[in-house]
């Protein structure tokens, strides 16, 4: 267990090193990693492989090993092809949600885990996304379950049971937030989604919390 720790902190300091250093040389925005991205993308296949990854890192005037480089490589390859996409590197670079971000996305968990279990299922989105009238249900090509199943799988439910917990949630805002530099323009883009109501919101909290 103890080698693991070090494992993870040692991975925890290398990303925030990357991080640092991206900074520095500019690339705070999303137009910025996206010059970065370009400069790493050596082979402009819009992917990063290994090699260019540790060239990439070394340009950068990081002092970083292969191995060290690879340990990096493999948490930014989110789906484990081998490369580091776009997305990935953004989502990566980037890092979790601010203070700010994450309250809405919080606030937003909470309107439609009705039931307080820590997951969101079919019947906490109910009137929020309705399958009868999706055309492949009516078609008889698929059921209502088949579609909401499908309808969770593209909106983060990875492991495929039929609910999305609070980490599947936060990493599925994560990979969005990644893709937005201006705080209030993805507050409000969740309340928009989400037909976020804020009076109601803290009525059922109140609630919860008496």
């Amino acid at each position: 267990l103890n080698q693991l720790l070090k494992m993870q902190a040692e991975k925890d300091k290398l990303i925030m090193e990357v991080r640092e250093r991206l900074k520095a040389r500019g690339a705070k925005t999303i137009r910025g990693m996206g010059r970065v991205f370009k400069i790493f993308d050596d082979s402009g296949d819009r992917k990063i492989d290994r090699q260019e990854f540790y060239y990439g890192l070394k340009d950068m005037g990081l002092e970083i090993t292969k191995k060290e480089a690879e340990t990096l490589m493999d948490y930014l390859d989110k789906d484990g092809d081998g490369y580091v996409n776009y997305d990935e590197f953004l989502i990566g670079m980037r890092g979790q949600l601010n203070q700010r971000r994450q309250a809405i996305v919080d606030k937003c968990f909470l309107q439609f885990d009705k039931d307080g279990s820590g997951f969101i299922t079919s019947n906490d989105l109910k009137g929020v996304y309705n399958t009868n009238l999706h055309p492949k249900v009516k078609s008889g090509e698929m059921t209502e379950d088949e579609v909401f199943m499908e309808f969770l799988q593209n909106f983060g439910d990875k492991n495929k049971d039929g609910t999305i917990d609070r980490k599947e949630w936060n990493d599925y805002y994560s990979a969005v937030s990644a893709s937005i530099d201006n705080d209030d323009h993805f507050i409000q883009l969740m309340k928009k989604a989400w037909h976020l109501d804020q009076e109601k919101l803290v009525q059922k909290i109140n609630e919860k919390l008496n």
